[in-house]
């Protein structure tokens, strides 16, 4: 209707409107389609579509617009925790909340040190340079379910791709980032309600 001559003050439009729901943007990738490309992310557009996920809570429509992207998120398993030296406070917190929704632990060495020093339990596997068995390894035995894995430098990168191709061939989930990280901790409580509602109720809120 802008563009058409008409206001927003014309249209009513004159004051902050704040939904009654939480509305989440997810991209889609078609990074498994290429073999041997990184899918950690850039500046550079690689999606290939959109998805969006509503809910009444964040956590809510974070799980669902994985869902609609077609990223499985678990609800149990075995988390992988391996962050730079800056998120290790952070990561300390994420590490509580996995285990009281029912993770067990695993993380390198480095990781591994700050969450027990927390009173957490957590395993330590090596990284891939460290020598068999490593972190991999457990990927491919089905042993890995959720991956939570900050870098930071050219050569840290480097060494975490073989994890995030292996991540993707195997489809668990990732997060690079803490803010997705803790993003996934909060859907872990809604993959499973299978609440519904059409976009004809929501707009009459």
């Amino acid at each position: 209707s802008v563009m058409t001559g008409r206001s927003l003050k014309q249209q009513g439009f004159t004051e902050p409107y704040t939904p009654a729901f939480f509305s989440v943007k997810e991209a889609v990738f078609p990074f498994i389609k290429f073999q041997g490309v990184d899918p950690l992310l850039g500046p550079e557009m690689k999606s290939t579509g959109e998805v969006m996920g509503i809910g009444q809570t964040f956590g809510e429509a974070f799980a669902k617009a994985q869902q609609g992207a077609g990223n499985a998120v678990p609800v149990s398993g075995t988390a992988f925790l391996s962050v730079r030296k800056a998120d290790r406070g952070a990561v300390v917190a994420l590490a509580r909340d996995l285990t009281k929704k029912g993770f067990k632990l695993v993380a390198t060495r480095g990781t591994a040190a700050a969450i027990s020093a927390d009173g957490t339990e957590c395993g330590v596997v090596n990284k891939v340079m460290e020598g068999r068995p490593h972190i991999v390894d457990m990927m491919k035995n089905g042993q890995i379910d959720l991956i939570v894995n900050t870098t930071e430098g050219k050569q840290a990168i480097a060494d975490s791709f073989t994890i995030r191709r292996t991540a993707l061939y195997n489809k668990i989930s990732y997060s690079t980032t803490m803010a997705g990280a803790r993003a996934t901790c909060l859907a872990l409580d809604y993959l499973d309600t299978g609440n519904v509602r059409s976009l004809q109720s929501l707009h009459q809120e």
